[in-house]
């Protein structure tokens, strides 16, 4: 029932699985809940993270889940846990179903938001992830005859490695761009007429910089759609306008976790959101203080992986903050959809003079100005209160007198969205850095901060 489906004709809206994306929302979740009872069950007998999590909990036998009451009775995961548990049990601590020896790929989160974890799939789970990864590129219209170029090291941050996989099980052509310069990626990407960019939003920003100082137009080239992860940034509006303007394409959002899987897609119609592939997930949308389901389906993320029963996460808190609706879909999908993709994380949330301010809605305000070519934020402790300031890299060749206005003008636009007066500064031209994977552009500093190279 989970398999490829034949090659829709041009111009068509695409599935991977048409049958299983547009079930009827009580046949989803009667599928879902089949899948999430035997996972639980496999997992209750086998995985000592979760026999001893759930023990904790007061859970002295395996849980029975048969609705959604059930599944809400269990304990939350935490990172905070599955760092703890691979401290105490190196290298990859307890998650494992199995014995080590059914296991064939390692990956590792990135970082940037504290302690990588080391994680393991088995050749099953695998498959699983590259499956997912099919929903993802079929609901960007990609298959047969595309030629997929992947901007991005290769290295043990999972990345797009199953992307990579999945887009040549669906009959695409892959370019792998690791262990190259930006420069060489530009000119592989114009020379092998690639149809399809996948890498981080600020990476696709970058590389179009790039193609263009080596005289490459990344317009002109034959890049009809390009897709993002690893960043929020391809759901901002103005982040995706300009990646859609630099590159004469159509950009796609794609949300997934490494520790979690590849959960999230938007489709060819465009409706402002994020689909969630409930084949293959199970979602929670609760209020992050209280843990109780949040109202109007905004609040914390909180995913359970359906198909990853080697390494599998049950209720795991993934601090994104969303907000899910169900409304119907032009595309025809019945999943739900994350409205306005991820708003923000809510270990990134700042407060700023008592006013709550999420780092996306800077860079949506920033983004909209074609003369920034980079920017960071600041967070800094003075008079006892956090404060921001944004730094921006502008074109070059602009006069002072151009760059101070432009300046001003960034400084207004944050301040009417905001509701909050940000200081912002002009640095020099090649200042700040361009990210290969995931960008860091919240830094927290002295109240003098530092040279900001």
């Amino acid at each position: 029932m989970l398999g490829a489906e034949p090659v829709a004709a041009p111009g068509a809206i695409t599935y991977f699985n048409r049958a299983v994306e547009t079930l009827d929302p009580d046949a989803l979740q009667a599928l879902s809940l089949q899948r999430l009872e035997t996972l639980v069950a496999e997992v209750g007998a086998e995985n000592a993270f979760y026999r001893r999590l759930w023990h904790q909990a007061g859970l002295s036998e395996v849980p029975v889940i048969r609705s959604r009451r059930d599944l809400a009775r269990l304990p939350l995961t935490t990172k905070d846990q599955l760092v703890v548990d691979q401290l105490e049990h190196p290298p990859y601590g307890t998650v494992l179903t199995y014995p080590l020896d059914h296991y064939v790929r390692y990956h590792q989160t990135s970082g940037t938001t504290g302690v990588p974890i080391r994680w393991l799939d088995t050749r099953e789970s695998w498959a699983w992830w590259t499956r997912c990864w099919s929903f993802v590129l079929r609901a960007a219209g990609v298959g047969p005859g595309d030629r997929v170029m992947f901007g991005f090291s290769f290295g043990p941050f999972i990345g797009f490695w199953a992307g990579f996989e999945a887009a040549s099980s669906i009959g695409a052509l892959t370019l792998p761009g690791g262990g190259q310069s930006s420069k060489l990626r530009a000119h592989l990407l114009g020379d092998a007429a690639a149809t399809v960019l996948v890498c981080t939003p600020s990476y696709a920003l970058h590389l179009a910089e790039v193609a263009r100082e080596e005289g490459i137009d990344p317009a002109a080239t034959a890049v009809r759609t390009t897709i993002h992860a690893g960043e929020p940034g391809a759901s901002i509006p103005a982040t995706k306008r300009r990646i859609e303007e630099q590159w004469g394409a159509v950009s796609y959002d794609h949300y997934g976790l490494t520790e979690v899987g590849a959960m999230g897609f938007e489709c060819q119609a465009h409706p402002g959101g994020i689909h969630v592939n409930e084949a293959e997930f199970v979602v929670e949308v609760l209020d992050p203080d209280s843990g109780e389901v949040a109202a109007e389906g905004e609040g914390e993320l909180v995913v359970t992986n359906l198909g990853r029963r080697g390494s599998p996460l049950i209720r795991y808190r993934t601090r994104d903050r969303v907000r899910l609706v169900r409304d119907p879909c032009p595309c025809g999908r019945t999943f739900a959809r994350l409205d306005g993709g991820v708003r923000g994380r809510s270990d990134d949330m700042l407060v700023v003079r008592g006013v709550n301010v999420f780092p996306s809605a800077i860079e949506d305000a920033v983004r909209r100005h074609p003369s920034v070519d980079e920017f960071r934020i600041e967070v800094f402790r003075q008079d006892h209160m956090d404060q921001v300031r944004v730094l921006l890299e502008l074109h070059a060749g602009s006069s002072a007198e151009e760059r101070n206005r432009e300046v001003l003008t960034v400084a207004e636009e944050i301040r009417i969205r905001l509701g909050i007066r940000v200081d912002a500064l002009a640095v020099p031209e090649g200042t700040l850095p361009r990210p290969e994977l995931k960008a860091k552009r919240v830094v927290r500093v002295d109240a003098m901060g530092p040279d900001p190279s």
